[in-house]
């Protein structure tokens, strides 16, 4: 099945290039040059993947992902910024982008990143197939399952709404107890690059992730902070909450 992408953004030369270089990957592009449209593309129909710009006409790259993310939870969406707007890259993040790019930005890069989220989806795609018994059983940790078979997770018999991304985020740290890993490597492990300067999509992530997984997002005790390196997975906080609930 052929890769189908959803292009929006209202710079036609920059459109035009990025369908020239996803073409090279044999990736089929839709390409929308204003917001409302591309809304209700968005929504009506199945795409692997959206590549958001932030400043569009009628309705902003921002709200669109708001609005994909609340009805298409498991929508893969890479939002491209201006250099120089940090505010609107954090933003995108903690709206549920799965990733961004900044302008200018290289063309490989950008097929990297495309080809990284596409192995996503297709992971999703195919969760409901047989998968050798090593890999089928779940990750258990006290009442916190992670399913990699169907990519469910069920804390405390509750089912989490997680992403693709939040997804891999959690089993990737869940699966090493303990293990600090900083930003680069996160970012290495789990969105398939190293490329320095976007901390912010791991930050943003892991923020995400415990909204929807602690007890109190502002004192985390499941996905700790290690200040100066990076992040852990502590199962104690798993059996803690338990405990308190």
């Amino acid at each position: 099945m052929t890769d189908n992408v959803l292009l929006v953004e209202d710079d036609n030369d920059i459109a035009n290039l990025i369908r020239l270089n996803l073409s090279e990957l044999g990736i089929e592009t839709t390409h929308i040059d204003n917001g409302k449209a591309a809304l209700e593309c968005a929504l009506n129909d199945d795409y692997s993947l959206m590549i958001l710009d932030v400043m569009l006409p009628q309705i902003s790259g921002l709200d669109i992902c708001r609005q994909v993310r609340d009805k298409k939870p498991q929508q893969a969406i890479i939002m491209l910024t201006a250099k120089n707007s940090e505010t609107d890259r954090v933003l995108g993040l903690e709206l549920g982008a799965d990733d961004y790019m900044t302008k200018p930005f290289s063309v490989r890069e950008l097929q990297a990143r495309v080809r990284s989220q596409l192995r996503k989806v297709a992971l999703l795609a195919d969760a409901g197939r047989y998968i050798e018994p090593e890999t089928d059983k779940p990750l258990t940790i006290g009442s916190l399952v992670i399913n990699q078979k169907n990519h469910l997770v069920l804390f405390d018999n509750a089912a989490l709404d997680l992403t693709a991304t939040e997804f891999e985020l959690l089993f990737h740290l869940a699966s090493h107890p303990n293990q600090v890993f900083s930003r680069s490597q996160l970012l290495e492990s789990v969105w398939g690059y190293h490329h320095s300067g976007y901390e912010h999509t791991v930050n943003s992530h892991i923020n995400r992730l415990r909204a929807k997984i602690e007890e109190d997002a502002t004192s985390p005790q499941i996905v700790q902070t290690v200040w100066g390196v990076g992040y852990k997975f502590n199962p104690e906080g798993v059996h803690k909450y338990a405990t308190n609930n």
